[in-house]
This record gives structure tokens, sequence and C-alpha cells, in this order.
């Protein structure tokens, strides 16, 4: 798994967004044992910090521990540096294992013997993203132009799976019909320009040409702002959820 997320961890803590609460409702409806939940690739720590509400004991793991220096921290949180392919966790453990945002980074087949090997008989495997965010016409066309034609050749591969939906991953489970989810957040300019900056790519266009993409398009967007000092920031839920038979 690369890790392209350890530095600025508090950057990323600060500027992702969160999931909305009818995702998690409806997690816990169709969850009957809430003993033992994993988040994995946990980053930030939002996801446990939401499980940990409901199961009485949540492991989160990732392969940063900036990541984890920055996460969310409560009593029935366990965290630990661990890759996805490789933990130390007992067989027949867990009730729920969730990835959010993060599964695209993984090695599919190590990770999904992973989880067979760590689940308990019918516990479920949620994978959880969110895909590209949406604000107005003028907005979204300057954010579009800017991923596709100015970073676009510096994405890592594995964000094709994001721009598939998730549709596109090897899901070898008995996958159940969700709902659909959208998640709407309430953003300055600020933090827009706050969240653009986490984008891997930009760090790798940073990287590579020595000076910050996010600068010209900060310009550009303030130009078509407007007055209001927030906006509705919408992004498309990516949801896949499988029973895990053995």
């Amino acid at each position: 798994m690369k890790d392209n997320f350890s530095t600025q961890s508090d950057k990323y803590a600060k500027y992702r967004p969160s999931y909305p609460k009818e995702l998690f409702n409806y997690l816990d409806h169709i969850i009957s044992n809430k003993n033992n939940a994993w988040d994995c690739g946990t980053g930030n720590g939002q996801i446990a910090s939401i499980l940990s509400k409901t199961y009485n004991n949540v492991y989160a793991t990732d392969i940063s521990q900036s990541q984890i220096d920055n996460a969310t921290k409560t009593d029935n949180i366990f965290y630990s540096v661990q890759a996805a392919e490789k933990t130390n966790f007992n067989e027949n453990f867990f009730n729920l294992i969730v990835v959010a945002q993060a599964i695209h980074w993984f090695n599919f087949d190590e990770f999904y013997t992973e989880v067979k090997r760590t689940a308990q008989k019918d516990a479920l495997l949620a994978v959880i993203g969110y895909g590209r965010l949406k604000i107005s016409k003028e907005i979204d066309d300057l954010i579009s132009d800017f991923y596709i034609n100015i970073i676009g050749k510096y994405w890592d591969q594995e964000r094709k799976y994001i721009d598939d939906d998730y549709k596109t991953i090897p899901f070898p489970f008995n996958e159940i019909e969700s709902p659909k989810f959208e998640n709407v957040q309430q953003w300055n300019l600020e933090h827009l320009i706050g969240y653009l900056n986490t984008w891997s790519a930009v760090k790798h266009f940073i990287k590579q040409n020595n000076y910050n993409p996010i600068e010209q398009l900060q310009i550009e967007i303030e130009k078509v702002w407007g007055t209001e000092t927030t906006k509705a920031i919408h992004f498309p839920i990516l949801l896949r959820v499988g029973k895990i038979e053995k």
C-alpha cells in the first residue's frame, strides 16, 4: 500500500469531509452484533470515532503513524500501525469491517484473504468512499479542468477506482444492494482550498514542479465564488456492502 498521506496529516484531519449519519444509521440497522469493528485505513480516525458510539470495541489501523497521531481518541478505539493485508488480529473476530476512501490503495487479493480470516461468519464488509465534489456549474467546471488537465497525469493509477465509483474493484462477497447516500458539507472558500490541497496528485505536482497549482485555481474560484460566506459542497457517497460467508 502506498503512503501518500503521512505528510500534512494534520491538514488531512482538518479538511477532509466527514460522512453522513444516515450512512451509519443504515449500517447499524443491518448489523445486529456490535461487539468488534475494524476500521481499516483509518486515516484521521473519523470513521472509528463514529463506530465507537455503537460498537463495544473499535480497532483502527493505518500504515501511517502520523495519521494515527492526529486521529480522534476515545477509550474504546484501539489504534495500531498495521498494513491492511497482514494484521495481528485473531481469526473470526470482527462483526463489521469498514474501509473508507482507502481500498483502492490495497492489494485486493491479500486484503480480502485477511478480511475472511478475521471476520466472523456473516459479518459485513463495508467499502465506503466519496466521489468528486459538486458546488455550482461555474466552480465545478474550474475544478474539473484542474482535475483533468492540470493535475490529471499526476494521479496515481489507483485513482481510477474512485472515478469508476468503486464499481470496478473486485468484490468477492455476497453483495447487499444498498441505498444511495450523499454527503453535503457547508464550507467556506478557505476550507475548500484546504481540501483541494490534500489531493495526492497536488502533492505529486508540487514535488515535481516546485510550485503549488492550487494558487492559480484559487484565484479563478474567487472570481466566481460570489458574496456567500459558505456554500453547500456535495459529495456522492460510494458504497459497497458484502456479507462474509465462511
